[in-house]
């Protein structure tokens, strides 16, 4: 009956997201636009998804064609959404800002809905990673065996709205995912897989068990005060650098969707200045200092779990 539970709750967050996201579209669709700029990258194809990144190739557009291309972006959420050689296993990005003007009134809504849309996209978020206790290689499943098709990365992905900003730049942020994990977690992680009795490919089910279990051997070895760390690549994302005059305030964004930028009729607040996003080419990234970090060991490479050195 849980479960149950859990499968309807999730199919009614969803729904109630569709029609969000649709109100969301007719609001911005009906207010006057004062700029639009969104870069187009290309697609990641079937089987090239842990392919490393060197150079990415990006497509600008304006007006009103960057306002649709936008608006019809937030409602891309299943895999036929998108190109029949693309990959399932890869959010679509379309990096931009989309820039209107709005009224109080016409402000308070838009933020209210905006409000709901993320609120509901990290309810579905917590309910697919976390309440259906299932280790990351079974979510598949469950989510398409009852949300046919769904793009998790796409849902999850949190709208920004934007008040008044004085200039929105963009750029590239490449770097990893650092995080410490307690020894015990990661065994209750490891666990849990090798009690699923489940095979992840190219490994048979008896292959996948002999696999989790020698990590489990590994990670018992360790003293239980080892200081463990999770440090995961992030392939390169578009960022955006937000700067609010008044306040003097610069913001960074991630922006893997448009941001939405907000320009109040009545206040003296110039029309924000919108930059370029360019192509990307690692061969041209010039490094600034970066502090020396402590060693680490490779334990379990599959979840990039490292054991730091003394």
């Amino acid at each position: 009956m849980a479960r149950y539970d859990l499968i309807e709750r999730m199919n009614r967050s969803f729904s109630a997201l569709e029609i969000a996201l649709q109100q969301l579209h007719q609001q911005l669709h009906a207010l006057p636009l004062l700029a639009a700029r969104v870069f187009s990258l290309p697609e990641i194809e079937k089987g090239t998804e842990h392919q490393p990144i060197d150079k990415i190739a990006v497509t600008a557009t304006v007006g009103n064609n960057a306002r649709d291309l936008g608006l019809r972006h937030f409602q891309r959420l299943f895999i036929h959404h998108q190109g029949q050689n693309t990959s399932s296993k890869a959010a679509l990005r379309l990096p931009g800002v989309l820039c209107f003007s709005v009224t109080d009134k016409q402000l308070g809504q838009c933020e209210n809905i905006i409000y709901q849309i993320n609120q509901l996209k990290s309810e579905l978020e917590h309910i697919i990673t976390v309440e259906s206790g299932l280790p990351s290689e079974q979510r598949f499943e469950f989510v398409h065996t009852h949300l046919h098709g769904l793009i998790t990365l796409n849902t999850y992905r949190a709208i920004t709205p934007l008040i008044n900003p004085s200039s929105v730049r963009f750029g590239w942020a490449n770097k990893h995912i650092i995080k410490n994990i307690p020894r015990e977690e990661v065994l209750i992680q490891l666990n849990k897989s090798l009690n699923a009795g489940r095979a992840v490919a190219p490994f048979s089910r008896e292959q996948w068990g002999e696999l989790i279990s020698q990590e489990i051997n590994d990670v018992q070895r360790l003293p239980e005060n080892t200081r463990l760390k999770i440090k995961r690549p992030v392939k390169v994302q578009p960022i955006a650098r937000v700067w609010y005059q008044e306040r003097q305030k610069q913001v960074q964004h991630p922006c893997p969707v448009p941001l939405i930028a907000f320009c109040q009729s009545q206040s003296a607040v110039e029309l924000p200045k919108l930059g370029e996003l360019t192509d990307y080419d690692a061969s041209q990234i010039k490094h600034k200092y970066k502090p020396q970090a402590k060693p680490l060991h490779l334990l379990v490479p599959r979840l990039h779990l490292y054991v730091e050195k003394e």
